[in-house]
């Protein structure tokens, strides 16, 4: 997964693994960049316990209550958070919110998004969406480089965590932001913006305008040269496909990244998944088991999945013919 690691897509089980993942820098050190930026450059999204050594590690470098500690502590907790620790994601950032009133701005909306990302994650979103707000207001008094980068990610998140009602709203005004923003950075969210956008239509059974922006991301993710983005969307287009009814090309879609991750370590249980679904609709049960059993073996090792959607894998293990 991109850089803009989307909770929707975690959500809805559509990552591509660590294979797919786009390479993260292992150092902070990048010239002409301010610190928030280089800070990013550290995640590895797909692997949260590497990243978490990582930010742990960056926030030693420095002095307590320095911007750069206190900045990288709000990613050790991200990192922790993922893993579902989130007691200790919590414990990091009580830890530094009392240094917050002396720091930039910077420092508490990241503070308050992670604060909000452990409150999503951890089942809470009617406890998250205040701590989005908070962090989309005070984006407004952030006047480091980069501010826009963290104000469409404030927004983005209220078009996760919000009531359905809402999500819709959320999303197309981070979109219009990220489409306005005159940072890279802020531009690049638009992919997954669009991404989000779709799975919000799809959700409400609009297949058709979720197929539309979700093409629109592929083109998005093409254009800026993001290869495991690009990876995702096509996914994500055939997904829509599939719920169209458009089998043939869904099909094609997924067999085409099949062939393309089949050496990936691991390898994508998402594809091997929709390929079962697809090989049903056709009601064909003997194509689907050996795809459901492999989506299985590796999706069972998926701690979001496991923790959050346990049906759909005694699901596959069930077309499988697998124990689970």
């Amino acid at each position: 997964m991109s850089g803009h690691r989307t909770p929707r897509a975690v959500r809805r089980g559509t990552r591509l693994l660590a294979a797919l993942a786009l390479a993260m820098s292992a150092t902070v050190h990048a010239a002409g960049a301010d610190y928030s930026e280089q800070l990013d450059r550290l995640w590895d999204y797909d692997a949260p316990a590497a990243s978490e050594q990582r930010f742990r590690a960056e926030a030693a470098r420095h002095p307590a209550g320095s911007r750069e500690a206190v900045e990288a502590a709000t990613q050790l907790a991200r990192a922790q958070g993922l893993q579902r620790h989130f007691a200790d994601a919590d414990a990091t950032l009580d830890a530094v919110a009392p240094r917050l009133a002396s720091l930039p701005a910077r420092l508490n909306v990241r503070y308050l998004l992670e604060r909000g990302r452990t409150r999503n994650s951890s089942g809470k979103p009617e406890d998250a969406v205040p701590l989005f707000v908070q962090a989309l207001r005070e984006s407004e008094r952030d006047a480091l480089p980069g501010a826009e980068f963290y104000r469409v990610d404030a927004l983005h998140m209220l078009g996760i965590a919000a009531p359905a009602d809402a999500q819709l709203e959320w999303n197309r005004k981070a979109l219009a932001v990220a489409e306005a923003a005159t940072d890279p950075r802020a531009r690049n969210w638009q992919g997954s913006l669009l991404y989000n956008l779709g799975w919000t239509l799809h959700e409400r059974g609009d297949y058709e305008g979720a197929l539309a922006y979700w093409q629109r991301a592929l083109a998005a993710r093409e254009a800026a040269g993001d290869v495991p983005g690009t990876r995702i969307a096509k996914w994500t287009v055939a997904r829509g496909l599939r719920s169209l009814g458009r089998l043939d090309g869904a099909e094609r879609i997924q067999r085409a990244l099949a062939a393309e991750t089949k050496d990936a370590q691991p390898s994508d249980g998402y594809i091997y998944e929709e390929l079962a679904e697809i090989a049903l609709a056709r009601q064909d049960a003997a194509a689907a088991r050996p795809w459901a059993a492999k989506a299985y073996a590796l999706l069972k090792q998926d701690i979001w999945l496991t923790a959050n959607e346990p049906q759909r894998l005694a699901r596959l293990a069930q077309i499988g013919g697998v124990a689970p």
